[in-house]
Parts: structure tokens; C-alpha cells; sequence
């Protein structure tokens, strides 16, 4: 049987849309690339993406946009539907600004435990929110709402790696190798960045072998999580009961977005180091970053160390996610650190302490897990 034609109407509606999100993508800047002095590593430049100065705040921006269009055409979103995602928080704030250029109503589906600041964001931006107790409910939530509500369910953590085009269109990958092309090492050695659903870390594992790139590509992943598990097991069935401590990363199952086979290693790490490393860098920078972006500074610090081992010199390029701002009143806050058993006061000295010399913590060495092209020792 054939289905039923879409009402030119609705096609209007759709073409209109997408010419909104491209004429909003039209009047954005690109991020800058920072560079990171290491006076501990010689020879290695470290550089960081500043996806903070995205118009939402972070690298889940450019997620969103790749979403909304991928619904759109897919045919997915019509006018007047309600947009439902499932989300930590950063995702859920990019969305809510899609979902309002296009007039939609928006419901983030979250975690109860999502910062406030979060929170205040995603309304700034006219959406809903929705909390959930039970991290590991959000996904059965968001597919019961939407169907509640006519609505769609965006679903981040299936679609982020189909939905960003990894050959060009909105491709952070690209943008990277762009930047470095006039600097002393304009391959990267190594990319690094952190898993929330793994669309962003398929796209650069995508983008280095399209493009034949000598770069290798390392995953950093959060303490209460399973990607670091499932690169090395394969395992799709693996779960845990908590959900991660690092806000934006990590994930108590696997989701259908990580694909391990394009990357080249990962880094687990404590998540007490992530967040030293986070006030760390946000006193050398000079401003306030967030918690995973901690947990990507850790990684690259681990790429950096296996290429001095081995006598190279060359760049590490990794991911600043967002602004610290969002985390003031938990991550920045010594009280709510405490009780969330992430004190990190001696952490944070001996990170400072390493980007300067070189210093390697003997903590953070036997805490973290090495897997794949990088090496342990």
C-alpha cells in the first residue's frame, strides 16, 4: 500500500525551517583554537577548541544544529510538534534554542540532579523541563512523553553519529585541521575528546581516515561509565546503576552513537581528577571551564607523556566543551565538592604542578586506564 503524500504544507513548512537553521548557521563565527603553553612538555603544543563561544554555550551546539536538521529532512518534525530530548544538560539548552527559532515547544527529560544553572539555561531558552530521579529512566521518559504529547523524540544518543555529516556541513573535525594549518605542527598528533553520546568522537575518527591523516584519535571517558569497557570488550549489554559524576559525559549504558572502532585508545580517569584539572585550567586560562573539559585536559596530558616516552615532538589538539559558569554553585563550590566526594584541594596543586614540570601525580598514574595506542607505565 502507498503511503499517503506529504501535504505540500507541510513541505513548505519543512523548507522554511531548514532555511531558518542555515541562515542562523549563515550569521555564526567558528570557535576559536587556543593555544596551551606546557612548560612541562617540550615539544608538545597543546591547543584547545573553544566550543564555549558557541551562541549556547558549548560543543552540544553544533549537535543540535545536525539533529534538527537530520529530523527535518528525514521528515521526522512537522510544524507545531513538540521536540523531547533526554539530556544532561548541555544538549537540552542547544536544542531548546533550535526548537524556539523554529517555533516548537521543547521538554528536556534530565536527570534531577542537573545543575540548576542548566536548568535556568534551558528556559532562558523557552523550553520544559522534566526531571526524573532515576538517571537510567530518562530514555523510556523521553519515548513516553513524546508519544503523550504527539510529540518527536530527538534521541541524541542513537542518532548524534548518523546526524552530523563527517565529510563537511557543521564538522568540527574540519574545523580543527583548518586552524592548525599555519601553525608548527599543523597535523595533530593526536585529537582527544570526551564521550557523552560518542557522535562527536565518531566524526573526528571519521574525518582522520577520510581524509588520510596521520592524527590518531584518543577517547577520554568518566569513572561511573561504560565506554571505557565496552572499547576494550566489545560488549553492548554492559550496564552500571549510577550515573556519571562528570556533567555531559559518561554513560551508565552504551549508547548506539560511541563506535569504538574509529578511535585509537582511551583514557579513563577518576573523576576527582577531572575536576582538579578543571580548577586547574580554569586558573591558567584565567576563566572558568567545565568538568569535562577537565576529564579531555587529563587525556591529552596522557598523549603528550607516551610522545615524549618516545622521543616525538608534534600537537595534541582537545575539546574546551563549555563555560564553567554553568557549574558555580557545584563544581567551583568547595562545600558541594565535599559532598559529592570530589575534594580535590591536593589534586589541584599537583596538576598545576604537572603542566608546569612535568611532574607526573603517582595517584593519577595508577588511578587511571590506558587502553589501546596508548601505553601503560
Amino acid at each position: 500500500m502507498q503511503a499517503a503524500a506529504t501535504p505540500p504544507s507541510a513541505n513548505a513548512w519543512v523548507r522554511q525551517a531548514i532555511a531558518r537553521i542555515e541562515a542562523d548557521f549563515q550569521r555564526s563565527a567558528d570557535t576559536h583554537l587556543i593555544p596551551l603553553p606546557l612548560p612541562g612538555f617540550a615539544g608538545i603544543a597543546l591547543y584547545l577548541k573553544d566550543e564555549s563561544s558557541h551562541p549556547t554555550g558549548s560543543l552540544k551546539h553544533r549537535l543540535a544544529r545536525s539533529l534538527f536538521l537530520y529530523a527535518l529532512c528525514n521528515g521526522w518534525l512537522r510544524e507545531g510538534s513538540t521536540v523531547v530530548e533526554s539530556s544532561s544538560g548541555s544538549t537540552a539548552v542547544s536544542e531548546a534554542y533550535f526548537a524556539r527559532l523554529l517555533g516548537l515547544p521543547f521538554v528536556a527529560v534530565m536527570p534531577a540532579t542537573v545543575s540548576t544553572e542548566k536548568i535556568r539555561a534551558i528556559e532562558f531558552q523557552g523550553g520544559r523541563c522534566h526531571l526524573v530521579q532515576d538517571p537510567t529512566q530518562i530514555y523510556v521518559e523521553s519515548q513516553r512523553l513524546a508519544r503523550e504529547l504527539g510529540g518527536h523524540y530527538m534521541d541524541q544518543f542513537t542518532y548524534a553519529e548518523r546526524a552530523t555529516d563527517w565529510r563537511s556541513n557543521n564538522n568540527i573535525a574540519e574545523s580543527i585541521f583548518d586552524q592548525m594549518r599555519k601553525e608548527s605542527h599543523p597535523v595533530p598528533r593526536w585529537i582527544v575528546c570526551s564521550a557523552g553520546t560518542g557522535g562527536t568522537l565518531a566524526t573526528m575518527g571519521r574525518y582522520v581516515r577520510y581524509s588520510r591523516h596521520l592524527t590518531q584519535v584518543c577517547g577520554a571517558d568518566a569513572e561511573r561509565s561504560v565506554f571505557f569497557d565496552h572499547y576494550l570488550s566489545r560488549d553492548p549489554a554492559l550496564r552500571i546503576e549510577q550515573g556519571s559524576r562528570i556533567e555531559g559525559i559518561g554513560r551508565p549504558r552504551v549508547e548506539a552513537s560511541f563506535l569504538p572502532d574509529v578511535i585509537d585508545a582511551m583514557v579513563k580517569l577518576p573523576d576527582v581528577w577531572s575536576v582538579a584539572a578543571m580548577l586547574a585550567l580554569s586558573e591558567r586560562l584565567g576563566r572558568p571551564v567545565g568538568p569535562s573539559t577537565g576529564t579531555n585536559l587529563l587525556a591529552a596530558l596522557a598523549c603528550a607523556r607516551q610522545m615524549c616516552r618516545e622521543g616525538e615532538q608534534g600537537s595534541v589538539v582537545t575539546l574546551l566543551c563549555d563555560s564553567g559558569e554553568r557549574y558555580r554553585h557545584t563544581y567551583f563550590d568547595p562545600a558541594w565538592r565535599l559532598g559529592q566526594g570530589l575534594d580535590c584541594e591536593r589534586e589541584t596543586a599537583q596538576i598545576q604542578d604537572l603542566l608546569e614540570s612535568g611532574a607526573w601525580p603517582a595517584p593519577l598514574l595508577s588511578g587511571w586506564q590506558l587502553a589501546g595506542e596508548l601505553q601503560a607505565g
